[in-house]
């Protein structure tokens, strides 16, 4: 499995590698042992979500409150869709960056967003289907969203494209208005978050072992 790190640091693609014959394909799309390596800690599997989306639909820019927020790992396992990953993260010297990747049913990547990071993607294909791995459970009041088409994150939205958005997400605030409102998390906190979850990954490790 390669991985690299985006441009917005805490999130990674990880590229499986795909073995195929006259039967079809087998891969790994996700490796616990893989992610711990890059993030430092293992990724607490608390909800499986999937979506189905047609083409133009856009989902996001979706965060949750920090502590503890919610990590987590996307894949798409029909057709395509562009995903983008924004630093939200007041404080943070990548503050208002994004970093996109496109996920599809060809290359198979899956994309880790740590807790504190805004998500959004937009489907490019009919019936596009998603399936990602979360740290914690839904909490509908600790849920936020920043409006994807904020002209500030100028997020690289196909252009040939109309943006299909939820209700909800059209009546999201831009990042200003969300910074203004104190509704973002804070690079501080963030980082506090990963040294936690990293120290815990590392005491879990020791426990694991000690019995040998």
């Amino acid at each position: 499995m390669e991985i690299s790190e985006l441009s917005v640091p805490d999130a990674w693609v990880f590229t499986p590698r795909q073995h195929s014959d006259s039967r079809g394909t087998f891969l790994e799309w996700f490796r616990s042992d893989a992610l711990a390596e890059v993030v430092g800690h293992p990724l607490a599997l608390s909800q499986a979500n999937h979506s189905v989306s047609r083409s133009g639909t856009l989902r996001g820019v979706h965060y949750a409150q920090v502590p503890p927020s919610q990590a987590k790992y996307v894949t798409c396992v029909r057709g395509r869709v562009l995903d983008c990953v924004v630093d939200i993260r007041t404080g943070s010297p990548t503050f208002g960056a994004f970093a996109s990747v496109v996920l599809d049913d060809v290359d198979r990547c899956g994309l880790y967003v740590s807790e504190g990071l805004g998500h959004a993607f937009m489907a490019l294909t009919d019936d596009a289907a998603i399936s990602y791995l979360c740290s914690t459970p839904y909490t509908p009041d600790r849920e936020f969203g920043i409006h994807p088409l904020d002209p500030d994150l100028a997020l690289p939205w196909p252009p040939e494209l109309v943006p299909l958005l939820s209700a909800k997400d059209s009546a999201a605030p831009t990042l200003k208005e969300a910074e203004s409102a104190g509704l973002l998390p804070t690079y501080r906190e963030c980082q506090a978050l990963y040294r936690e979850l990293r120290a815990a990954g590392a005491a879990a490790s020791v426990g694991a072992g000690g019995g040998r």
